[in-house]
């Protein structure tokens, strides 16, 4: 064999080579999920130096009750991975119904999954009765301690949805809702790792996705 065709021959056979190496060392999937909402920045000493860290918030404890008619935590929420948050009223006639529609999709495609819930928070709760919210979760197939339709409190209500989860507050007189078709990704410490467009299907597209990122990184810390 001629010392070309050894050269060749070297070369196709240590290309696989270096393409295995390559993707071993570079290929790692490092892609991670923001963290919203933050609250102050710290700062601590480390080795004489001193290092600012953020500090993000968490979503308070809360308690409401379920189309059930049983009572719902914050904690039972995120206890077994996370949660999808959301608020509406049964009343509304058009965002509402588009958002829930495509929250239907992440309760289809996550359905086997216990990790994963949705939790859907009325700013409404003088009409949205738990009678109400349950004839509401019936009509977009709402799973059984899967998908959450919750009323309670206006005031406690009113107070997650602006002060936990930010959402601006109503402005002008009169009876005005808290009300928004943003949509959020809560983990399992109660912290918002992403925003969406409930009513857009490429964002509720992304939050489908990035729940998948997010149950990857519990299984690979």
């Amino acid at each position: 064999m001629r010392p070309q065709q050894i050269l060749v021959l070297g070369l196709i056979l240590l290309v696989p080579v270096l393409a295995f190496l390559f993707l071993k060392s570079f290929g790692t999937n490092r892609y991670a999920l923001p963290t919203f909402l933050p609250d102050r920045v710290d700062s601590t000493q480390v080795d004489g130096k001193w290092q600012r860290d953020t500090v993000f918030h968490r979503i308070g404890e809360f308690q409401f009750t379920a189309q059930s008619g049983r009572k719902v935590t914050g904690t039972e929420l995120r206890s077994k991975g996370l949660y999808v948050a959301s608020f509406f009223f049964a009343t509304c006639p058009g965002a509402c119904p588009r958002m829930n529609s495509q929250l239907v999709r992440v309760q289809e495609k996550f359905r086997n999954d216990p990790r994963v819930r949705l939790a859907s928070f009325t700013v409404d709760p003088a009409h949205d009765s738990v009678a109400v919210l349950a004839r509401y979760a019936e009509e977009y197939g709402a799973i059984a301690g899967k998908w959450f339709f919750l009323t309670g409190d206006k005031t406690a209500l009113d107070r997650l949805a602006t002060t936990e989860f930010r959402l601006p507050a109503p402005t002008g007189a009169g009876p005005a809702l808290v009300h928004s078709q943003t949509v959020f990704l809560v983990d399992r410490n109660g912290q918002v790792r992403g925003r969406y467009e409930g009513t857009d299907e490429k964002d509720v597209n992304r939050l489908i996705t990035e729940i998948g990122v997010l149950l990857y990184t519990y299984e690979h810390p």
